[in-house]
């Protein structure tokens, strides 16, 4: 595929090297002269450098979006983020908006309907952290909305559920099992008489308010305080 990246920043520069690396081709779009300093002080070879307004028609097509599949619009200013994604929309190319401020996801999904998909790096980056702090057997997978979010959980033996078939997983009401898959196996539809043991996988998709009744239910107690019991 080929990209374009408005905003050089953390985040956009970040994005541009994973997709660089994967063989994708690109081009940042970058108008701060601090930060196009130090990226042709670096010798990015990695994409294209573009000394350029991302919310600037002409200079997205210079930086080549009528050609381009997809626009990740990730600067730190909503306004140009949205300009970007409109423009890059009516050249038939995905669209990503960056936004700061989770709390108005919802307005800027209802006024920018067109775009394909809005991203909060800090909720990602909360997400990471999250996982890490709760260690290799509960891994947070992504926050659906404020109340939703979905996790993988990998059976131990110390596992309550362990021996259990899911038709015997009893979860609340507001937790559904998506995904289910065995110790090694790629992850696939749950079926009732499949078999839950040590390192097999169990997705689930879970309010915020029950997630802890969840993960005592499929992984247990992990509190430091239940393992020193």
């Amino acid at each position: 595929m080929r990209f374009v990246i408005v905003g050089a920043g953390r985040v956009g520069l970040r994005t541009a090297r994973v997709l660089a690396e994967e063989g994708h081709e690109g081009t940042v779009v970058e108008n701060d002269p601090d930060q196009l300093e130090q990226l042709w002080g670096e010798r990015l070879e990695i994409v294209d450098i573009l000394d350029g307004d991302g919310g600037s028609e002409d200079d997205l097509v210079d930086a080549g979006i009528e050609e381009a599949d997809a626009v990740g619009a990730l600067t730190g200013d909503v306004t140009t983020n949205i300009m970007a994604c409109l423009i890059g929309k009516s050249r038939g190319c995905r669209t990503v908006m960056r936004i700061d401020n989770d709390e108005y996801e919802g307005i800027y999904r209802k006024y920018a309907a067109e775009v394909d998909e809005v991203v909060y790096p800090e909720r990602l980056g909360a997400i990471g952290a999250k996982n890490a702090l709760l260690g290799g057997t509960i891994r947070a997978i992504a926050d659906i909305a404020h109340h939703l979010q979905l996790v993988e959980f990998t059976i131990t033996p110390e596992s309550p559920t362990r021996g259990y078939t899911l038709s015997e997983l009893e979860l609340p009401g507001d937790a559904r099992l998506l995904a289910f898959g065995k110790e090694g196996a790629a992850l696939g539809l749950p079926h009732a008489d499949d078999s839950l043991e040590e390192g097999d996988r169990v997705v689930a998709l879970a309010d915020f308010d029950v997630l802890g009744d969840v993960r005592r239910i499929i992984a247990g107690d992990t509190s430091r305080a239940a393992g020193e019991a």
